[in-house]
């Protein structure tokens, strides 16, 4: 299925549709706690972390039920589900880490909306992480959920080729900043804050296509041109979606407090929300820039129209007096029955100076239409280079704050 966009001057957009905009919705009727598993999800696949200050261990368990020791440890466990294709996989970690039927449900059935749900021993986090697309356009978008508990944290991924969460792996495994000093709320926030830093780079490869589009609208404006427009201005409307409420999800968390997040990951939190809001400002600049290079390109293609309905009308006017001119002589009137009758149809040089009459015709208003600049091209804009070092209107440049904590 594709869709179709219709704009101005008759021009129709058509999109490849794809799932930057899908929402789960429960059928009518249907009880609750019903998990819908996708015909294409991958296979579930569990990775165990278990760390303190002193010691790490990683490996991969089979089933959730292989965690239950590390549950009521002082260490943190970090169990990290990878793929919702394993359904069995997925109700035997309900039962394992005694998930309500309602969370394992936002667990499972994708995407929900993010958001941040408190239970009685348990924090639930519903985010979305966005990946870049290695030699593609677009990104990759898929629901992460995480599952809070005293000394446990478990991440459940809709599939397991895309993570941003290998930074935070190494940083565990070399012992770097003060993450394995911290409880299961800041490693909670370290990926939290992970997914909010993998918004950037994507955010930036937007950034170039912008300005490499905004070239292509005022030197050689398409249609294709215009499918490219929309086409970005609809996967920032995707990344809008993600963090608008992800933002306030975090805001939640540091708002309303929990038993699970101590008071100094909180404030780590807020240096996290501080991180969403710029990349929601640089979402809404975007936007706002791609808004304007559909204008520019409208504007384009009406004054491209324009210089072609000049140069017909320079052309028209030109001939309109020697058309006027021949169909004089065209009439081919009696010389015989009077000499008014067009005596100059028998002169020896009437016909070139005919001719001579049209040329100076011609001439003159080529001269006239061109003292008055109508062979001018308005719509060519030369570049300033002045002007490219003083644009107020500059796309901003998204940095990735490289923090040591």
């Amino acid at each position: 299925m594709r869709l179709q966009k219709r704009f101005p001057s008759s021009v129709i957009v058509t999109v490849p549709e794809d799932s930057y905009f899908d929402d789960f919705y429960d059928e009518p009727g249907s009880m609750p706690g019903t998990l819908r598993i996708e015909a294409d999800a991958k296979p579930s696949i569990l990775f165990l972390t278990d760390y303190n200050e002193a010691n790490v261990t990683r490996k991969r368990v089979p089933i959730p039920k292989s965690c239950a020791n590390y549950l009521d440890t002082e260490s943190v466990s970090w169990l990290d589900v990878q793929g919702l294709g394993s359904e069995d996989v997925l109700q035997e970690l309900g039962e394992v880490f005694n998930l309500h039927l309602l969370v394992l449900e936002d667990v499972v059935n994708v995407p929900q909306r993010p958001k941040v749900e408190d239970y009685e021993d348990q924090l639930v986090i519903i985010a979305r992480m966005v990946m870049p697309k290695t030699g593609a356009t677009g990104f990759y978008s898929e629901q992460v959920s995480f599952i809070l508990g005293k000394h446990y944290l478990v991440t459940v991924q809709e599939e397991p080729e895309h993570d941003c969460f290998e930074p935070v792996r190494q940083r565990i495994r070399n012992n770097k900043g003060t993450i394995r000093k911290q409880g299961a709320d800041y490693l909670t926030y370290a990926l939290l804050d992970a997914i909010i830093d993998g918004f950037f780079p994507v955010l930036e490869d937007y950034g170039d296509k912008i300005e490499d589009l905004e070239e292509e609208v005022v030197a050689n404006p398409t249609r294709q041109t215009l499918q490219k427009i929309y086409q970005v201005r609809r996967e920032l409307l995707a990344v809008r979606r993600a963090i608008w409420p992800q933002r306030d999800a975090i805001n939640s968390l540091i708002r309303d407090g929990s038993e699970l997040i101590s008071d100094d990951v909180r404030v780590y939190l807020r240096d996290c929300y501080d991180h969403a809001v710029q990349v929601l400002d640089m979402v809404e600049t975007y936007r706002e820039l791609t808004s304007g290079l559909m204008d520019v390109y409208l504007s384009a293609v009406s004054n491209r129209m324009n210089e072609v309905m000049k140069l017909l009308t320079v052309i028209s006017s030109i001939f309109i007096p020697l058309t006027f001119v021949a169909g004089i002589y065209g009439m081919n009137f009696n010389t015989e029955v009077s000499q008014l009758n067009m005596p100059e149809l028998n002169w020896y040089w009437g016909y070139p100076a005919c001719l001579a009459l049209m040329a100076v015709i011609a001439s003159g208003m080529v001269y006239f239409f061109w003292q008055r600049g109508w062979f001018e091209n308005f719509s060519t804009i030369k570049d300033d280079p002045s002007a490219a070092n003083n644009d107020a209107t500059s796309i901003p440049r998204s940095f990735n704050p490289n923090r040591g904590h």
